[in-house]
């Protein structure tokens, strides 16, 4: 297939393109590299430096499908400045959406997230039936734009797929995380297994979890790259679908820090902090929907997540 990824020289749409890259498709990337990296396109992608506003000007009618990585994505920047990530995540969004009705492209992937959720009553597995309820501009920009994709299918016959996920570490065929604002767990803890100075904060040491610190969802890059590949094989013209991607159980802050300990066979000089306001005790989504229509579910482990994160990072 002849493929557009948006985001295309960011952390996970990187792996991804890489990954489709391998299954023989043609792969262009679009990207404005505000945040990815020029080196982050793999070899064999084409690179089209331009905002996703712009997406009418790349697409044409021999595009088959979009997979759509392109957006903000701090929780804290989008409380800050609420307007980028409405522009970017839903305007854009907006835009792409547009451009590929009129192009006659009909499928398309959408890299959503499970702060679309918000706070959960209790700390089951998420449901993609459980309400919707962000407590942030991020949560509530992707919430939006899974709402778009869902009224461009009813009204123009876009086939869509939303993917909601937590915590996605590791590397894979060569490409990592290595954001410029670092604010998740596994590479911060992996700084400070280098020895470099720097200390990892555990947020929270009190929950009513198994050792008091936090659970949440871990989910391989490659994990989620195949969930990716397996909806787009999935799509459908005219339906909008939303599927969770999780392990259903999750780990603890203490968990992911014996992990790297175990990895690296280093210490992890941390400091324990308070709770953070509107942090839950337990962020985990279910994988059931996933699993039954489109017969993915992660296969890499905690311990392998954080290897390959850090062979990454020490390479």
């Amino acid at each position: 297939m002849r493929l557009l990824v948006t985001g295309g020289a960011g952390y996970i749409g990187s792996v991804v393109a890489a990954v489709l890259l391998a299954e023989g498709h043609e792969v262009t990337v679009l990207d404005d590299l505000s945040t990815g990296h020029r080196d982050a396109v793999p070899a064999g992608a084409r690179l089209v430096v331009a905002d996703v506003h712009d997406a009418a000007e790349v697409l044409d009618p021999s595009v088959e499908a979009v997979l759509h990585f392109a957006g903000k994505s701090l929780v804290g920047e989008s409380v800050e400045e609420p307007g980028a990530y409405w522009r970017t995540n839903v305007g854009g969004t907006l835009a792409l959406a547009e451009a590929a009705v009129r192009h006659g492209v009909r499928r398309l992937v959408f890299s959503s997230s499970a702060a679309t959720y918000g706070e959960p009553a209790s700390g089951a597995p998420l449901r993609e039936t459980d309400p919707a309820v962000p407590t942030n501009p991020y949560g509530a920009t992707k919430l939006a734009a899974d709402h778009l994709l869902a009224s461009w299918a009813r009204a123009h016959g876009l086939g869509a797929v939303s993917l909601r996920y937590f915590n996605v570490a590791g590397a894979h065929l060569g490409f990592g995380e290595r954001h410029t604002t670092e604010t998740h767990l596994v590479p911060n803890l992996l700084k400070a297994a280098a020895g470099n100075g720097e200390r990892a904060r555990v947020f929270g040491t009190d929950y009513p979890t198994r050792d008091g610190t936090a659970v949440r969802d871990y989910l391989h890059v490659a994990d989620l790259a195949d969930a990716h590949v397996r909806a787009l094989k999935a799509v459908e013209p005219g339906v909008h679908r939303v599927y969770n991607l999780g392990t259903g159980g999750g780990h603890t802050v203490r968990e992911v820090i014996g992990a790297v300990r175990r990895v690296t066979g280093r210490e992890v000089p941390a400091d324990d902090r308070p709770r953070r306001d509107g942090d839950p005790a337990v962020l985990v989504a279910s994988n059931d929907r996933a699993r039954e229509e489109l017969g993915w579910e992660p296969v890499r482990t905690l311990d392998r997540i954080v290897a390959d994160a850090w062979g990454f990072a020490d390479g």
